[in-house]
C-alpha cells in the first residue's frame, strides 16, 4: 500500500510540474502567472477538485511518442466562488505552447458536458498557440466538438473565457461564442491568423498586439468585453462577475443583503439634467445613484460610449442597466451601440435579468459611413432584443427620446412594464428646431418668425406631458425619486410571467 501511496504522490507531483521548472520560471518572466496559480487565484482557497490529471496524448507522428507530459496542457475540474459551483479548464501553455491536441480537448469536453449537466457556469482560461500541428486533423476535429457544446450550453448557462496569453486559430473561436471575454493587456492577444501570416498574405506589417491586443478588442473590435493590467486583477473581476449572475436559466442570480435602502431619495439627481437641451451630463452618475452601493460592473465600457451597459443590483437583485451616455455623440444610437445594447438586453433576458433602461436619446447617427455600415440592420438588433425581451422592464426617460430611437429604446410599446419620464423628458418625432423648420418652411427666411415657431412646438411637444396623455407612459416622476420608483416596479415585477409564442428559435437580423 505504501509502495502505491508514493507512486500516487510521484505522479501528482509531476502533473503539477507542468513543463517543469525552466518554462514555468519563463513564464512567470513573461508577468503570468502558471495554470494552476490561475486557477488558486479564481476559486476559492481548498475548492478546486481537478478532472483527468494523468491523461496524456496519444499522438505517435513526428516523435511525439517519446514526449508525453502528464495533462497534456490544460487542467480541468470544478471548484467554487464564493460558495456557488463553477467549473473551469486552464490551458497551461508550459505544456505544448498549451497547443490542442484530441485528449487536449476531451478534457475540455469532459467539463463542458459536467456544467451543463449540473447547471453551473463554465469559465475558460486560455493561454494556448492553437492547434498541435503533429496531430492533423485530430486537432481539428477537437476544437469543433468544444465548438459544438459552447453552441448547446449558449444561454442555458453563463460562459466565461479570460484571454491570458495568445490565442491565435482555432482557439478563439472558442471563446468568440461564449458570453463575456477578458483579456490581460500586454501578455494576451486575440487573432485568426498570426502577424507572419498577415504580412506574407496583405503585406501589412503589424505587431501581435496591434493585430489582437487587449486595447484593440476591447476599444475597436468588441470581440472582448474588458481588459485589465495583470492576471490577479482580471481574475478577480471575473469572481466579481460571477457573484451577479445566475448559475443557469434554471435558477435566479443570487440576491445580497444590502444596507442601502430602496426608498432613498437622491435630491442631486434634481440637478442633474442641465438648464441646456444641447449640454451634455454623464449618464453613469444616475445608474450609480440608483444602484445599490453605487456599485456597478460595466460590460463593454471602452466600446460604443454612447450607450452604458452594466450589471448592478437593486434590493440586492442583480439588475442590468442600458443607458444613453451624453457625454458621447450627445447619447445618439449608431450602429456600435446598437450592437453593443442588444447582445447585453438579449444575455439579460435568457437568464432573467430584468433590465433598466435610462432613456436620453436624439435618434439615430446620421451619415454614409452609418448607413453603409449596416445601420438600419444593427439598429434592428437592439429593437429585436427589447421587443423580444420577456423579464421585467423599467425604463426612465431623463431628457430626449426623439424619433424611431424613443420606440427602440425600451418602450411601452415594446412591452416596457414600467414607463417613467421625469419633467425635463422631450418626446417627440425630432428636435424642435428641425421639426419646425420642416412645418413652417416659409418662416426659414425670417429667423424671429422662425424662433417664435420652435418655441411654440417646444412648448406642444418638448416635454413629457403628450405622451402621458396617450398612456404610453405610466407616470412623469420627480428626479429624486428614481431609485424608490425604479425599486417597487422591480419589486412588483419579480414574479411576472410572459411566454413569446412557439418557434425552434428567432430569425434576428444579424
Amino acid at each position: 500500500m505504501k509502495d502505491v501511496l508514493l507512486e500516487l504522490e510521484r505522479r501528482r507531483a509531476e502533473a503539477r510540474a507542468g513543463g517543469g521548472e525552466t518554462r514555468i520560471n519563463a513564464q512567470h518572466e513573461r508577468g503570468k502567472l502558471t495554470a494552476r496559480e490561475r486557477l488558486a487565484v479564481l476559486l476559492d482557497p481548498g475548492s478546486f477538485e481537478e478532472f483527468d490529471m494523468f491523461v496524456e496524448h496519444r499522438c505517435t507522428d513526428f516523435g511525439m511518442a517519446d514526449n508525453k507530459i502528464p495533462g497534456d496542457g490544460v487542467v480541468t475540474g470544478w471548484g467554487t466562488i464564493n460558495g456557488r459551483t463553477v467549473f473551469v479548464f486552464a490551458k497551461d501553455f508550459t505544456v505544448f505552447g498549451g497547443s490542442l491536441s484530441w485528449s487536449h480537448a476531451e478534457k475540455i469536453m469532459k467539463v463542458q458536458d459536467m456544467a451543463l449537466r449540473n447547471r453551473a457556469p463554465i469559465i475558460g482560461l486560455f493561454d494556448a498557440g492553437g492547434a498541435r500541428i503533429q496531430e492533423g486533423v485530430a486537432a481539428l476535429g477537437g476544437y469543433g466538438e468544444v465548438f459544438q457544446r459552447n453552441v448547446l450550453a449558449s444561454g442555458v448557462i453563463p460562459q466565461i473565457s479570460v484571454i491570458m496569453g495568445p490565442c491565435a486559430g482555432g482557439d478563439v473561436y472558442s471563446p468568440a461564442m461564449t458570453d463575456f471575454i477578458f483579456m490581460v493587456r500586454g501578455t494576451s492577444y486575440m487573432f485568426v491568423t498570426g502577424p507572419e501570416v498577415v504580412k506574407t498574405v496583405t503585406n501589412e506589417t503589424v505587431t501581435a498586439d496591434e493585430l489582437g491586443g487587449a486595447d484593440v478588442h476591447t476599444s475597436r473590435s468588441a470581440v472582448a468585453d474588458g481588459a485589465y493590467d495583470d492576471d490577479i486583477t482580471a481574475l478577480n473581476d471575473v469572481r466579481r462577475l460571477v457573484d451577479l449572475l445566475p448559475a443557469s436559466t434554471l435558477t435566479p442570480a443570487p440576491t445580497l443583503p444590502t444596507e442601502d435602502a430602496a426608498d432613498r431619495l437622491d435630491h442631486a439627481l434634481d440637478t442633474l439634467i442641465p438648464d441646456s437641451p444641447t449640454e451634455p451630463y454623464d449618464m453613469r452618475e444616475l445608474l450609480e445613484r440608483v444602484a445599490d452601493d453605487g456599485e456597478l460592473f460595466e460590460i463593454q465600457a471602452a466600446f460604443a460610449g454612447n450607450i452604458l451597459t452594466a450589471f448592478g443590483r437593486v434590493e440586492g437583485q442583480t439588475v442590468g442597466f442600458v443607458a444613453n451616455q451624453p457625454l458621447v455623440l450627445a447619447g445618439v444610437l449608431d450602429a456600435d451601440a446598437s450592437r453593443k445594447a442588444a447582445r447585453f438586453v438579449r444575455f439579460c433576458d435568457a437568464f432573467s435579468i430584468p433590465i433598466v433602461t435610462f432613456v436620453d436619446v436624439p435618434g439615430f447617427l446620421p451619415g454614409t459611413a452609418q448607413e453603409y455600415g449596416g445601420l438600419i440592420k444593427h439598429g434592428a438588433k437592439l429593437l429585436f432584443a427589447y421587443a423580444e425581451a420577456t423579464v421585467p422592464k423599467v425604463t426612465v426617460i431623463t431628457r430626449k427620446a426623439y424619433g424611431g430611437a424613443y420606440d427602440v429604446m425600451a418602450s411601452k410599446h415594446l412591452r416596457g412594464d414600467f414607463n417613467y419620464a421625469w419633467p425635463t423628458a422631450e418626446i417627440a418625432v425630432m428636435g424642435p428646431k428641425g421639426a419646425a423648420e420642416i412645418l413652417y418652411r416659409a418662416d426659414r427666411s425670417d429667423p424671429a418668425a422662425l424662433e417664435a415657431r420652435i418655441t411654440e412646438y417646444q412648448q406642444r411637444f418638448a416635454n413629457p406631458f403628450v405622451a402621458a396623455e396617450r398612456g404610453f407612459l405610466d407616470e412623469v416622476i420627480l428626479p429624486h425619486g428614481t431609485r424608490r420608483r425604479v425599486a417597487r416596479a422591480l419589486r412588483l415585477l419579480r414574479d411576472k410571467k410572459l411566454d413569446n409564442p412557439w418557434r425552434k428559435h428567432d430569425n434576428i437580423p444579424l
